[in-house]
């Protein structure tokens, strides 16, 4: 029996997806793509999920497109194929706009749309033999998962463009210093330190997280003036959850918060 393409877990408040073709480097398949939407969209609406990490299997967060599938014929319209591709982009769309903080444990290579996917995701913790790479320039691509539009706000146009025109692949350290990634820890540690970060953000205050998020994203293409009128009605609708009063107790009588996410 062949193994399932993803693995999904729920502990302690954390969802775990993880890709699971370590033979293909978890290149991205039909079955992968519709699992991990149908997953995240349930895991969006669950109240006992606070946090949501996404790694992979093996050598790779995830490679991209698989070429191998690439090669063979279509007889799909260009219409067609252009309406799949947008469904299965949704994939990034919800690890970067559903109202749960999530989590790239990028473990290896993280290549074209594997690129697209872990920049999708609101933190990336990298082990250091992680790699990141555009790759379409490669194969006559021109790039999809939303990495023009993410490679542009984190490093900025030029960078983004030298990015995508020669292809490089950087390590874990430069995708530190341009700014993709947000830690560099060794391969033993990676686990630990998701875990640790993770369950952090699952315990906190999560309607806080919730609009700290939907803002941030926010702030990528509005104005000052409304992202004012934005944070008014948010930190007025934080100050009615009871988190917001339990951190306020526990600043009072100088404890540590004991947040329930409600």
């Amino acid at each position: 029996m062949a193994e399932d393409v993803i693995i999904t877990g729920v502990a302690d408040r954390v969802a775990t997806l993880t890709f699971n073709r370590p033979d293909k480097l978890n290149a991205l398949s039909p079955e992968l793509l519709a699992r991990s939407i149908e997953t995240l969209n349930s895991w969006s609406n669950d109240a006992e999920i606070g946090c949501i990490v996404v790694t992979g299997t093996g050598r790779a967060f995830c490679a991209g497109g698989d070429v191998s599938m690439m090669a063979r014929d279509s007889d799909q319209t260009l219409e067609q194929r252009v309406d799949g591709l947008r469904q299965m982009q949704q994939l990034s769309w919800l690890l970067y706009n559903i109202p749960k903080v999530t989590v790239a444990a990028v473990n290896g290579f993280a290549m074209g749309a594997g690129l697209g996917v872990c920049l999708s995701c609101d933190l990336r913790i990298a082990s250091e033999q992680a790699r990141f790479g555009t790759a379409y320039a490669k194969v006559g691509y021109g790039g999809d998962f939303g990495t023009t539009w993410l490679l542009t706000h984190y490093v900025g146009g030029p960078k983004a463009k030298e990015l995508f025109f020669l292809g490089d692949i950087i390590d874990a350290a430069e995708a530190l210093r341009i700014g993709l990634i947000n830690r560099v820890v060794s391969a033993e540690s990676l686990s630990a330190e998701v875990s640790s970060v993770a369950s952090r953000v699952a315990h906190g205050p999560l309607t806080s997280y919730r609009y700290m998020k939907s803002n941030v994203n926010m702030a990528a293409s509005t104005d000052f003036r409304t992202l004012l009128d934005r944070e008014a009605e948010t930190h007025i609708r934080c100050s009615f959850t009871e988190d917001h009063k339990e951190g306020v107790r526990a600043f009072m009588e100088k404890r540590e918060p004991r947040f329930t996410g409600r």
